[in-house]
């Protein structure tokens, strides 16, 4: 159950505070007073997708805080989080101006797919529009899988039986036309594929042969300059016929200072430090000539090593660097025998398909029986709805539409059909249904689907478009219905349902100076008995509310309770 929705800088709603009451929970108010605020403020704390331009003019960011009564099928939801499960869930999201969201749940930063994961186990948001699907029969076979799975455990199973039979198939079919679509490119493909595997086998690259090469070329092409560098630094620190070098300097004085180190500890350490240093010095003296070495070399060398690297080079044109190369052969090489064995391959897929043509068909054939069960069912569901919707002589069928291939919904396409009136045959929901009729439909379909997979509240904005009269008298009476097995919050236009209500609300909308500027504000307001009579007389006589009205509208509330008593 939710309790309290608070609200803080969304759209037309500086603050509010709303403390919803079990049962029905109904809120009115003149058009564009604010009742879809409402409803957007409770989608916005459910996880959905909301504009940055919600946030109130001249402020930094909205928020929205939802506390639910908790409840036991999100437990797992909670020990998968991580998250301490309390006697009260409270959900929180807060988003900038600049269009940054933070969400939390019982205080904890969570993700907004967490929130949303959460939220749909708590609450449930019908607007409107969401009948746009009965008119869209491409959604009909969903809608039937739907109710399928839920109202028959075996439902599921025998639906993914099917789809996985076909998926198969589909996959046999699809190898099979390529090697058919390939034919007539086969050889080119083949020739092309050898001719690049010659071509990179010969030249045989090694991982990281480019960069060896490329510095090895760098100091055969400045040999003359590397060789007098190295020679200079040599006989630096080596010395030669006429002169001592570093070492031997280091040498002499190594020696001078052995001589007094018996004296102090001092100079003892400094001894020891000359001689690293020499040992040192004679060992970059050693590198030195090894490095000198390899200066040595052929002009057949240089020749041979500029001839690699173009050839290196013209591959790296056509295939990538040396490991990118490699790759590609191992591909060319397993797309080579993938051709070369294209034919053997062709035959075991075109026997294979018969199996799984006639695998595919037997768990269509089950598939549909299971659609047959479920609409059956659906329609026993439906009628009873609404005719209790006040459409005491419809028909509804859930028609199965014979293919003339499988395809990934079955061996038929599923239709819903409908008739209102007595007499006449069920014809298609777009081209028969009126907008109220729609809403009832719509509502219909929720409520069945709610027996089946309760929720703990249901949210609907403004469902009834269309509806009047005795028709919107038994919608308000099914949301009642609904409400008794869990929590309704319901924006309504319609005094018949607004009588309904087990708690009341108004949605007002003002303008008052703030600062000197002229702002609009939206404000809800729970009503008590009296405030629940005056607003239903102005739902029912606009203006004009005289002493008749108010009297009728007592006279509804009144009505309703009673049938609220008896139900």
């Amino acid at each position: 159950m939710l309790e309290t929705l608070t609200i803080r800088n969304l759209a037309l709603i500086d603050k509010a505070e709303i403390d919803f009451g079990r049962g029905l929970n109904v809120l009115t108010g003149e058009t564009g007073a604010g009742k879809s605020i409402v409803v957007d403020a409770i989608i916005c704390v459910a996880g959905g997708r909301v504009s940055k331009d919600l946030v109130r003019q001249g402020e930094d960011a909205l928020s929205v805080t939802a506390e639910f009564t908790s409840d036991s099928s999100v437990s797992d939801w909670f020990r998968n989080s991580e998250i301490d499960e309390d006697s009260t869930i409270v959900l929180s999201r807060r988003l900038t101006a600049d269009g940054k969201s933070t969400v939390r749940v019982n205080g904890v930063p969570v993700t907004v797919t967490q929130l949303r994961s959460l939220a749909s186990r708590l609450i449930a948001v019908h607007g409107q529009h969401d009948s746009g699907w009965l008119v869209d029969e491409s959604a009909h076979g969903g809608a039937l899988d739907s109710f399928g799975g839920r109202f028959s455990e075996g439902y599921a199973a025998r639906a993914k039986r099917y789809r996985e039979s076909f998926a198969a198939l589909r996959e046999n079919e699809r190898a099979l036309e390529k090697i058919k679509s390939g034919e007539r490119d086969k050889r080119f493909r083949a020739d092309l594929l050898r001719s690049q595997i010659d071509e990179i086998e010969s030249a045989a690259p090694s991982p990281g042969e480019s960069a060896a090469l490329d510095e090895r070329l760098q100091i055969l092409r400045n040999v003359s300059r590397l060789s007098g560098a190295f020679d200079g630094a040599y006989l630096e620190l080596y010395g030669g016929e006429d002169s001592d070098g570093a070492a031997a300097l280091l040498r002499n004085a190594e020696s001078s200072l052995g001589g007094v180190s018996a004296y102090s500890e001092r100079f003892a350490v400094l001894a020891r430090r000359l001689t690293d240093v020499r040992l040192e010095t004679e060992d970059v003296a050693e590198e030195l000539r090894g490095i000198r070495s390899e200066f040595d070399f052929t002009p057949e060398e240089l020749d041979a090593a500029e001839l690699r690297a173009q050839r290196l080079n013209k591959l790296a044109l056509k295939y990538g660097d040396e490991t990118e190369a490699l790759a590609f052969l191992e591909s060319a090489k397993n797309e080579l025998l993938e051709l070369d064995t294209s034919d053997e391959r062709r035959v075991e897929l075109e026997a294979r398909r018969g199996e799984l043509l006639t695998a595919a068909e037997e768990a269509a054939a089950d598939y549909t029986a299971a659609k047959t069960e479920a609409g059956n069912e659906l329609r026993v569901r439906m009628v009873r709805e609404l005719s209790a919707l006040s459409m005491p002589n419809v028909r509804f069928e859930t028609e199965l539409v014979k293919n003339a291939a499988l395809t990934e919904n079955g061996a038929e396409d599923v239709r819903f059909l409908i008739s209102a009136n007595a007499g006449e045959t069920p014809g298609r929901i777009a081209k028969i249904a009126s907008g109220g009729e729609l809403s009832r439909i719509m509502l219909a379909f929720l409520t069945v689907f709610s027996e089946i997979t309760p929720r703990g509240v249901s949210v609907y904005d403004e469902i009834d478009a269309g509806v009047s009269g005795i028709a919107a008298q038994r919608v308000g009476e099914k949301l009642s219905a609904i409400s008794r097995a869990g929590q309704v919050l319901c924006v309504t236009h319609l005094p018949q349902i607004a009588a309904m209500a087990d708690t009341h609300f108004e949605i007002s909308k003002s303008s008052r100076s703030v600062n000197g500027e002229l702002r609009t504000y939206t404000e809800v307001t729970r009503l008590e008995r009296l405030g629940s009579i005056a607003e239903i007389a102005r739902l029912t006589g606009g203006e004009n509310v005289t002493d008749t009205t108010l009297a009728s509208a007592e006279e509804m509330i009144n009505a309703a309770e009673k049938r609220k008593r008896n139900a």
